[in-house]
């Protein structure tokens, strides 16, 4: 147990790459949660 663990970057640990998709989904997302509260509002008027 006096074995050190292994350290590896953050590059080797996500094994892949990133293509930024988050930053669109999440706005697409939020967009379409607006427009649909604002349907919401204009129906239940």
């Amino acid at each position: 147990m006096d074995e050190d663990p292994e350290h590896i970057t953050t590059t080797e640990a996500r094994a892949g790459t990133t293509p930024h998709m988050t930053r669109y989904v999440l706005v697409w997302g939020i967009g379409l949660v607006v427009v649909a509260f604002l349907i919401l509002l204009f129906i239940w008027r």
